[in-house]
């Protein structure tokens, strides 16, 4: 059967699922999720090597240890052309790398707000550009971006990963009708404030603020906001969205 031939919306028995900053606390958790729904899955870490090869010997399914700077289309590239001899295509993009460098923008050099935007807003569009026509040619697709209630909500401090997070829900949402009609869906996941590696260094004071305002004052898990990675999976309906799964902040 011709690509041309595959009908729209059919999910592949395993998919092969690649979760981009696997080696942190969101990242672990979205890719053992995926695992325990049948997929398998690109664990990729740009540093953080061990965190990422216990992660890997954690999970059931095939799954491969990739690295690269999301930030450099030739090492993505390169660990995408390794994924897909090892795995297959990629079925499932969840962008989840990113860094955070917080200062006032009157104040924050040039170099960390461009690493800021390189990492959050270019690199899933390199991982997208390089997983994407695959997904158009099977029909089927899946690509989550991870973006964060500071692109929706304003945050002192965080112009350029507010920006970053912002564009990421733009290239959502333009993504989504590039591609749904080949049964390739685009949606973003908004996570509140969890602790994570991507929290440290924030004051008792600053943590206390979020977690108390909340509509629901606690801490968001990792595993909570992986638990949508299921209804991301099983809807074809479901397109060019931002599902919030953050205590309630985004509303505020």
């Amino acid at each position: 059967m011709s690509s041309k031939d595959k009908p729209a919306g059919v999910r592949p028995e395993s998919p092969v699922a690649l979760v981009t900053g696997a080696s942190g606390g969101l990242g672990k958790a979205l890719a053992a999720e995926l695992d325990r729904l049948g997929c398998r899955v690109a664990v990729h870490y740009n540093s953080s090597e061990e965190a990422a090869r216990k992660l890997q010997g954690e999970l059931r399914n095939d799954s491969v240890l990739v690295t690269g700077d999301v930030g450099s289309y030739e090492a993505v590239t390169a660990f995408m052309e390794r994924i897909t001899g090892e795995l297959g295509p990629v079925d499932v993009l969840v962008n989840n790398g990113a860094v955070r460098k917080d200062a006032a923008m009157a104040m924050q050099s040039p170099q960390d707000w461009a690493q800021v935007i390189q990492t959050n807003l270019v690199g899933p569009f390199h991982t997208a550009r390089a997983a994407v026509p695959a997904m158009l040619r099977n029909r089927w697709g899946r690509v989550v971006n991870i973006v964060s209630p500071s692109a929706l909500v304003a945050t002192a401090g965080q112009t350029a990963y507010a920006s970053s997070k912002a564009g990421l829900i733009g290239l959502t949402r333009t993504l989504a009708a590039e591609c749904g009609r080949r049964g390739v869906t685009v949606n973003a996941l908004s996570p509140g404030f969890m602790p994570t590696t991507m929290t440290e260094g924030l004051s008792e004071r600053v943590v206390s603020d979020i977690r108390d305002k909340a509509p629901v004052p606690r801490f968001v898990e990792p595993e909570e906001v992986a638990e949508t990675m299921g209804l991301l999976l099983s809807q074809d309906c479901m397109t060019g969205q931002v599902i919030s799964v953050d205590s309630g902040v985004s509303i505020m």
